[in-house]
């Protein structure tokens, strides 16, 4: 869908854990919407919760927005009209604005201690009942009520929430949503310690900094109605809601946790954008596999460069079914976006998974390296698993797979001084001036060619399987590989017996 004008969307995360799959998706369709429409993009740090707050989280959340290409308009590092950004700095603000629901009738301070409410929730429990707040301090006469608050007793400010009668919220896919006033409860806007709560907090910035687009997660439907009634009673235009679709665990049984997230990254999986980018996977790919749970363009067409997603992308198209979330499907994402890369971009991003390996890799090789390394990868972090070998001074071939299948450890001995006697009269060894002499030699010797390419395999990397022998054998040099096939050799001739 084309947007008439210029939308304004915000990605507001609160700083109290690390950005997962959930935000980077909200984040990218947001993105998507303001470059769509030649709008903005704002990051707002919703940072009131001074209990859960995690020093640095807000650094990762940028990080990782930059890694993924999703660069903000309006922010707390780059400033812009409506700041500031982050929420703690915009305390008065918020009481400013709690005031006027007061004065206006649709909020009241509440002076009920912890002590009272808590053994209100116990009674309702007992009686099976939904815990709610009682009204206690709804119907206090506001002078008196002013006089209390003047006085410093303790308070929080709470909705004053209709009793009669429903209210009806439009969630642009969705649709209309129906619930009872009297199903509802007086919710806390402003605690006992000032800060302001999410349900003032964030309809106050949406408002102030003009917002057209909220898109948040589904688990904010239950608090939907308290937000449409703020916006109500102070008289503004609504935002086109958007609540996505949860994410269930990959088993496609119950919503992720952060239990389940743990267990995750025993198998080297994660929902945190921090840790894919260090489990080997590229931005490309995670805004692919982002993107298409939860919308689809057709029913066929699944690969995304960020740039067709900006042109694609249609709000109308989002779906709000939860989505499993399925690994697999990431990487088949990140093998097809690795082998779009261009050899250079690919080479640059490579290379630290080498050195985190403890390889010491030059350009050189590696560039090389690159037209029979880039399409075995499923991530980035493949690469030094299957051409390692290519920067080690030497491997340690196993004994076991140098003598194939129905060879017998002397035939395997003769076939590895054949190989080196073969190799060595070349001038150079590559594939052109290599693979017919090898391939004669299996003839001669009356063993299938894969027997002795496997020979071959074991010897040069030290693996069951690499990338292709002979332009790995190529890369590698004449010297390299016959050092290493004369060890392959000694190492037959212990096993004779």
């Amino acid at each position: 869908m084309t947007l008439t004008k210029p939308a304004r969307v915000r990605f507001a995360p609160s700083p109290t854990g690390r950005l997962h799959l959930g935000g980077a998706r909200t984040a990218l369709y947001d993105y998507l919407i303001a470059r769509q429409s030649g709008g903005q993009f704002v990051l707002r740090i919703e940072d009131t919760d001074r209990k859960r707050f995690l020093p640095g989280a807000e650094q990762e959340f940028m990080d990782a927005l930059h890694w993924l290409g999703l660069q903000w308009d309006e922010g707390p590092d780059i400033g812009g009209p409506y700041g500031p950004y982050r929420q703690s700095e915009r305390k008065e603000i918020y009481l400013q604005y709690a005031q006027q629901l007061v004065e206006s009738g649709h909020a009241y301070p509440c002076f009920c201690t912890p002590e009272r409410l808590e053994k209100l929730r116990s009674e309702q429990q007992a009686r099976k009942q939904q815990p709610r707040y009682d009204g206690h301090c709804r119907n206090i006469p506001p002078e008196e009520a002013a006089a209390r608050v003047a006085a410093g007793e303790p308070h929080v400010i709470r909705f004053k929430m209709p009793r009669d009668g429903s209210v009806t919220c439009h969630d642009l896919i969705r649709g209309d949503i129906t619930y009872r006033n009297d199903q509802l409860d007086d919710s806390i806007l402003v605690k006992s310690d000032g800060w302001a709560l999410y349900h003032l907090a964030a309809m106050v910035d949406d408002h102030l900094m003009k917002i057209t687009h909220v898109l948040r997660g589904a688990e904010w439907l239950p608090t939907f109605p308290l937000h449409v009634h703020v916006y109500r009673a102070f008289g503004w235009e609504q935002p086109e809601w958007v609540h996505l679709s949860l994410f269930l665990k990959p088993s496609g049984k119950g919503k992720m946790s952060k239990r389940d997230a743990a267990e995750l990254m025993k198998d080297g999986r994660s929902v945190y954008i921090t840790d894919l980018r260090g489990l080997g996977y590229i931005p490309e790919a995670v805004n692919n596999w982002a993107a298409l749970m939860g919308w689809s363009y057709d029913d066929h067409t699944e690969f995304f460069t960020l740039a067709d997603l900006v042109e694609k992308f249609d709000i109308r198209r989002l779906n709000p079914s939860p989505a499993a979330i399925n690994f697999s499907k990431l990487d088949h994402f990140n093998g097809l976006h690795i082998r779009h890369l261009d050899q250079e971009d690919l080479l640059r991003r490579v290379k630290p998974f080498f050195e985190q390996a403890g390889y010491h890799p030059d350009d050189a090789t590696l560039r090389k390296m690159m037209p029979i390394l880039q399409p075995r990868l499923k991530t980035l972090d493949d690469a030094p698993v299957v051409a390692g070998f290519f920067f080690r001074e030497e491997v340690e071939p196993d004994p076991q797979r140098l003598v194939p299948k129905k060879v017998t450890p002397p035939q395997a001995l003769e076939a590895a001084k054949r190989l080196y006697e073969v190799l060595s009269a070349l001038p150079e060894v590559t594939l052109e001036s290599g693979e017919q002499p090898v391939r004669a030699l299996a003839e001669e010797m009356g063993l299938k060619a894969g027997a002795l390419f496997g020979i071959l395999r074991e010897a040069v990397t030290g693996q069951a399987v690499s990338p292709p022998i002979f332009e790995t054998m190529e890369i590698i040099g004449k010297e390299t590989v016959l050092k290493r096939l004369q060890h392959a050799i000694e190492i037959l001739e212990t096993m004779q017996n």
